[in-house]
C-alpha cells in the first residue's frame, strides 16, 4: 500500500468483524493469564491499544516490531539504555535535540558509559571510533538546522563493525523517509510532533525488525516504565490516519515557504534540505521522499531581532513543538537547545537569531503572507 493508505489501514490484516471501523478503547490493565503465556507478566504493555499503536507505527516504517511509550524522551532513552552496559562507548550526532544531549552529557556518565559528539558524516564518526563503541545515535533531517545524514553509508559502516545505529525520525516522518530501508537499526519518535499532529497529545515509539532489540528495549521500557494509556493510544491512531495528508501539505508548503525566505533581503540565511543551496540537498533528495515541514531561518541583523519579528506575525503562532497541523515559531536558544551551553550553541551553529518555524496545514499564501508583512514591518 501506497503510505496515505497504510497510514488509515496500518493493521488491514487484523480487521475485527466484532467491531466497527475503528478501534474501542480498553482501559484494563488486568486480565487472566492462565494457559496463555504473553500475559502471564505484560507489565509494560499493559493494555491492547498500547500494543496496537506500536504495531501501527511497526508498520509504517517497515518494521516487524514496535513499542509506544508515554513520550520521545522515554524512548529514545529506553532504546539507548538497553543497548549498552557499563563500559561501553556511544557515538552522539552533535545536531539532536538539546534534550538528547543533555541525556548523553549528564544521565549516561552516571550509569558509567561514555560517549563523544560528531558532526554527521562517516568521516567524523570513524574518527570518534573506540574499542568498546557499542551505539550511534543520529537525527536527520536534524534539530534545528536540517543537517542530512547518508543513512546508507553510515549504516554500512556501523553493520561492519558491530555497532548498532539509532535514528531519531521525527522530523522526517515515516512519510519522508525510512531509516530502516537503508540499514538502520532502531528508529525512534517523539509522537507528540507529526505523528499526533495536533499540539494535544504527548507519546512516542520505536520501531525495529530485531528482535532481540525489540525484547532489549521492552525489558527496559518495563524497569523505567513510560507505559501509554488506552485512551491516548486511541487518540495517537486517529491522528495516525490523517498524516499522510498533513505530511504532504507540510511539505508542499514548507519548500514553497523556503523559497520564499531565500529570495527575501531581510533574511540572512535559511535551512531548508529541499534547495538547492542546501549542503546536504543531493543526499536528501536520494534518501527522502519529501524534504519535511520545518524550515529554519535568520534574519538580517540590520533588519531588526526576532524579538522584534515575532509579536509582527499573526497567523503563525510563538509557541513550543512542531508538526502539528498548526504553524509555529519558535527561538531555539530558549526552547529546545536552552538546557546547553552557550559555547555549544555556538559550535553548532545555533545563535539567537536563529528561528524554527513548524509549518502547519494552513493555507500557504496566508501563511507567506503573514512572514512577509512581518518581514516588510522591520526596520530597513
Amino acid at each position: 500500500m501506497k503510505k496515505e493508505t497504510a497510514c488509515i489501514h496500518p493493521l488491514i490484516d487484523q480487521r475485527s468483524k466484532e467491531f466497527g471501523v475503528t478501534v474501542p478503547i480498553n482501559t484494563a490493565v488486568a486480565y487472566e493469564y492462565a494457559g496463555n503465556e504473553e500475559l502471564k507478566y505484560p507489565g509494560f504493555l499493559s493494555t491492547p491499544n498500547q500494543k496496537r499503536l506500536g504495531m501501527i507505527v511497526a508498520r509504517l516504517e517497515g518494521a516487524q516490531y514496535g513499542i509506544a511509550f508515554s513520550s520521545g524522551m522515554s524512548a529514545i532513552t529506553c532504546s539507548i539504555l538497553a543497548m549498552i552496559k557499563a563500559g561501553d562507548h556511544v557515538i552522539f550526532a552533535k545536531e539532536i535535540y538539546g534534550g538528547t544531549m543533555k541525556f548523553a552529557e549528564e544521565e549516561l556518565i552516571q550509569r558509567g558509559a561514555a560517549c563523544s559528539f560528531a558532526k554527521t558524516n562517516l568521516k567524523n564518526l570513524e574518527l570518534c571510533q573506540q574499542k568498546n563503541t557499542r551505539a550511534v545515535f543520529i537525527e536527520s533531517p536534524s534539530n534545528p538546522l536540517l543537517n542530512i545524514s547518508d543513512l546508507k553509508a553510515i549504516s554500512a559502516w556501523a553493520k561492519a563493525q558491530g555497532i548498532v545505529t539509532i535514528i531519531d525520525n521525527t522530523f522526517a516522518t515515516p512519510v519522508n523517509q525510512q531509516p530502516l530501508d537503508m540499514g538502520i537499526d532502531i528508529v525512534v519518535h517523539s509522537g507528540t510532533k507529526y505523528l499526533g499532529g495536533h499540539n494535544d497529545l504527548m507519546f512516542g515509539a520505536i520501531a525495529t525488525n530485531n528482535e532481540a532489540y525489540y525484547q532489549d528495549i521492552l525489558a527496559m521500557a518495563k524497569i523505567y516504565g513510560g507505559a501509554l494509556d488506552a485512551a491516548s493510544c486511541y487518540m495517537a491512531e486517529r491522528s495516525i490516519k490523517t498524516l499522510g495528508l498533513r505530511v504532504k501539505q507540510q511539505n508542499d508548503s514548507a519548500n514553497r515557504i523556503a523559497h520564499f525566505l531565500e529570495e527575501h533581503p531581510k533574511v540572512k540565511q535559511v535551512y531548508y534540505p529541499g534547495l538547492i543551496s542546501h549542503p546536504k540537498h543531493a543526499t536528501a533528495a536520494r534518501q527522502m521522499l519529501g524534504f519535511g515541514g520545518i524550515v529554519s531561518f535568520e534574519i538580517e541583523q540590520s533588519a531588526g531581532t526576532s524579538d522584534h519579528f515575532l509579536p509582527r506575525l499573526k497567523v503563525i503562532q510563538h509557541a513550543l513543538s512542531l508538526g502539528g497541523v498548526e504553524s509555529l515559531i519558535s527561538v531555539p536558544v530558549l526552547t529546545s537547545h536552552a538546557g546547553l551551553k552557550p559555547a555549544q550553541r555556538q559550535e553548532l551553529g545555533i545563535n539567537d537569531s536563529l528561528l524554527r518555524l513548524s509549518v502547519g496545514i494552513e493555507n500557504t499564501e496566508d501563511l507567506i503572507e503573514d512572514l512577509n508583512t512581518a518581514l516588510e514591518e522591520l526596520s530597513s
